[in-house]
């Protein structure tokens, strides 16, 4: 692992997919800030040394993105001093209703799940990033349950407004995978009688994002553009390149 790689992935005890968006290149000669956005699992398991750790890194603001029924089944992020908490639940179908059917591709499986939400959920997915906008908010925490798909859009929809190419964005996203693979192998050492999650659920091929960015441009000609047409202002885009990119 390089030395950006290794700034990046923030390890937990609990935690399987926490880590810092910065450090990408942006338009214009300009790079994504380290330590302003990050992205997680759920934090819900935070405890002993977890607890220090994710204390130590100044978060100010948690915004979960899971649905009402999966916070009450798992609860929330454990209260810590000056921590605010927002659950913004972006409105999607639940997934047990488009079941996916092996030997298909997952990466299409995928985007068109992605898009489903980008549909139904985008008043919440532009409340999200109106809130990562808000200097006063950073450093922001930004999670679901496995932190790879509606976090995961939530990350892409800030990193192209803020001129991060696909490919880098697309390569992000991927990172999901090897911490679902750690998730698993974490749920099979502590819950054996846990039955094992289909594939959609642990896989993050980088091409569902590609695809999924590219037929938003289709429809809305830039991430911008569907972020002003889900209720990001231009006051809220300029905030968030005046204090996250470097």
């Amino acid at each position: 692992m390089d030395a950006t790689e290794d700034k990046r992935r923030i390890p937990f005890t609990a935690l399987f997919n926490f880590r810092d968006v910065g450090g990408y290149p942006a338009d214009d000669g300009h790079a994504v800030r380290w330590g302003r956005l990050y992205r997680s699992d759920s934090p819900h398991r935070i405890d002993g040394p977890d607890r220090e750790a994710f204390a130590a890194l100044g978060v100010r603001t948690v915004i979960d993105l899971r649905r009402p029924t999966e916070v009450a089944r798992d609860g929330r992020v454990p209260e810590l001093p000056g921590l605010a908490y927002r659950h913004i639940h972006p409105e999607h179908a639940d997934w047990a209703e488009a079941q996916y059917e092996p030997g298909t591709s997952l990466a299409r499986f995928l985007a068109d799940r992605y898009a489903d939400l980008a549909g139904t959920g985008a008043a919440g997915l532009a409340e999200a990033v109106g809130l990562i906008a808000d200097s006063a908010a950073e450093p922001v925490v930004v999670h679901c349950v496995a932190g790879k798909d509606r976090t995961g859009i939530v990350c892409a929809l800030t990193l192209s407004a803020l001129g991060v190419s696909d490919a880098d964005i697309a390569a992000d996203y991927a990172l999901s995978t090897e911490a679902s693979q750690r998730f698993s192998a974490w749920v099979a050492a502590t819950m054996p009688d846990a039955r094992d999650l289909p594939a959609p659920y642990l896989a993050s091929p980088a091409e569902a994002m590609t695809l999924f960015l590219a037929e938003l441009r289709e429809g809305h000609g830039s991430a911008e553009g569907y972020l002003r047409h889900a209720g990001v202002t231009d006051a809220q885009l300029a905030a968030l390149r005046a204090h996250l990119l470097e």
